[in-house]
């Protein structure tokens, strides 16, 4: 009963400190939006009793982050650890919710639309422009496309492969762990807990190697695995 009180009150924190304060302040502070965005998520993290570990070394050239999904935690801890400038893959559905939209339209993210066939062209066309006009934003990006509350990644998509060999991006993976302990969105509970982000080794797609996407899901589970069965942390 705790728990489940802990989820409501957390969902409740994090849909006022987004609609009621982040929106105001990026509609005013229109050129700090990720200043913004990393020091209320941080706040965000603090009220719920959240903390955030890092391993691993962010790398400043990668092109593109690629990292496991299990819910809106792992978009809090991120921009909550990150001094960078993230910009966000999302689905058009997110962008069309009546104000919570504003939180991704206001940084510019990248809207993605899975209907409309003509969608991977302007994702591709959006990251190839944030690469060449915006270097200093890293285009952030969950390859299997939804959230999921299982310890074996969801098969990944095909669009970030497509994207990646075309504009051939220097990609860092991320796993993150823990976060679903925090805030469960599958059975509505939480709790207290540290969120484990663990940055692995960044590499450039070659294309030549028809096998690195699927090395990439492999490394990003090794390290799953290894969290579930020596930390005990789940994804």
């Amino acid at each position: 009963m705790f728990a489940t009180i802990r989820f409501y009150y957390g969902s409740f924190i994090i849909s006022f400190i987004a609609a009621g304060i982040m929106v105001p302040l990026m509609f005013i502070f229109r050129n700090s939006t990720d200043k913004i965005l990393h020091k209320w998520n941080r706040i965000i993290m603090l009220l719920i009793g959240g903390k955030i570990e890092t391993t691993g070394e962010r790398n400043n050239s990668a092109d593109m982050f690629v990292i496991n999904h299990q819910g809106i935690i792992d978009i809090i801890s991120m921009e909550a650890a990150e001094q960078s400038d993230l910009r966000w893959v999302a689905k058009k559905q997110l962008f069309d919710a009546p104000w919570f939209g504003y939180v991704l339209k206001l940084p510019d993210m990248i809207c993605i639309d899975r209907d409309n066939k003509t969608g991977l062209i302007k994702l591709l066309r959006d990251v190839k422009k944030t690469k060449e006009v915006a270097p200093k934003r890293t285009v952030t990006i969950f390859p299997e496309g939804t959230r999921t509350n299982k310890q074996k990644l969801l098969p990944f998509k095909e669009g970030t492969k497509i994207i990646a060999e075309k504009i051939q991006l220097t990609i860092q993976p991320i796993v993150i762990t823990n976060s679903k302990l925090l805030l469960n969105e599958h059975n509505k509970t939480a709790h207290s807990s540290t969120v484990h982000i663990t940055y692995l080794d960044t590499f450039t797609v070659n294309k030549e190697n028809k096998e690195w996407y699927k090395e990439l899901a492999d490394s990003m589970q090794n390290i799953i695995d290894k969290e579930e069965k020596i930390e005990r942390r789940e994804r």
